[in-house]
């Protein structure tokens, strides 16, 4: 699943893990924390380099804000046996399709939004990859990052970003086969899910069945919703009335700021404009931009002396694991063939 975050992908991924024939655990962002690295993890080639990734890359599973269902602790060399090449991707899909055995399903999902900035990569390793292309009004998807205890919480720079991920995705949609990229609007999942999740499942080619809606009285969701305040509405059924928000919580200010950055994209995808008409965007300063980063910087500072302690404590978990990752390889440079 790709696109940004805040665009109910939590909500679509537990439909989805609600499936016999699919699972899609909570995400450990495993691409997006370690490819970043890959320049100086050393050659791949070399088994023993592999196999630090690879124990890398279960760290950041067994460590997940939100665990696993059955998965305390993974067996590196079962991992590394499944890796058809010695590369990060190979890696992710071995995790991957361990959870999927242990459960009994045929297929995964990882909704990992940014995994779009490595299609190709997962395109060529993957056999019959399928993205889903999930996206939201971005100035729904603002508002609700600007109550999150996580990401960006000025407008300008959450539009940019949404701008950024959506280009990724819409030019993947060029390359891709039809068979492999399937579009998915939150409004339209939400305002007729029945329809939205049997188109999917064709896509996906696995069976609809009408408990996948019923996916809030899931063991996963009941997990996920006590992790963070961030998932606490993915124990209610579907919420058809969560959209166009902005009109009444957004200042006309902050709808513009979003239309002018975004609008050509929100043209594409189908959202109307409602204060800023195409051609008549504004165009900000330097200064302007220096501003608002500064008032984002700010916002997401006051923001997280609001999270919860006990969730703080499961993201520091995982960040530590990353920051030793990346102290273990800057003090350790080895010769290098590839990104991985």
């Amino acid at each position: 699943m790709v696109g940004e975050q805040r665009s109910g992908s939590n909500l679509l991924r537990l439909i989805l893990n609600s499936s016999s024939e699919i699972v899609a655990p909570h995400p450990p962002h495993i691409l997006q924390n370690l490819m970043p690295l890959m320049h100086d993890y050393g050659d791949l080639s070399d088994d023993s380099t592999m196999a630090r990734l690879v124990d890398d890359v279960c760290k950041l599973v067994e460590y997940n804000p939100v665990a696993w269902d059955g998965i305390n602790e993974l067996d590196r060399s079962e991992v590394m046996e499944l890796c058809q090449e010695n590369s990060l991707v190979a890696a992710f899909n071995a995790v991957m399709e361990i959870y999927a055995k242990r459960h009994g399903a045929s297929a995964w999902l990882c909704k990992s939004m940014q995994n779009i900035r490595w299609a190709k990569e997962l395109d060529s390793y993957l056999e019959n990859a399928k993205f889903i292309y999930l996206y939201r009004d971005p100035r729904d998807v603002a508002l609700s990052f600007s109550k999150a205890v996580i990401g960006d919480k000025h407008p300008y720079n959450i539009a940019t970003k949404w701008v950024e991920l959506q280009q990724l995705c819409l030019s993947a949609e060029q390359w891709l086969r039809p068979d492999q990229f399937k579009r998915i609007c939150y409004e339209e999942l939400t305002s007729e899910p029945e329809q939205i999740i049997k188109d999917l499942c064709d896509f996906l080619e696995i069976s609809f069945v009408p408990d996948m809606l019923d996916f809030h009285r899931s063991g996963e969701a009941s997990r996920t919703a006590t992790k963070s305040s961030l998932w606490s509405n993915l124990t209610k059924p579907v919420m058809s009335s969560n959209s166009n928000k902005f009109k009444q919580d957004m200042s006309k200010q902050h709808v513009r700021i979003i239309e002018s950055v975004a609008g050509e994209i929100m043209d594409k995808l189908g959202y109307e404009r409602h204060l800023v008409k195409a051609g008549t965007e504004e165009k900000f300063s330097k200064r302007e931009i220096e501003q608002f980063n500064m008032e984002n910087d700010k916002s997401i500072k006051a923001m997280s002396k609001m999270v919860d302690p006990d969730d703080l404590q499961r993201r520091q978990r995982q960040q530590n694991i990353n920051k030793e990752i990346k102290e273990f390889i800057s003090q350790s440079p080895l010769p290098h063939t590839g990104t991985g």
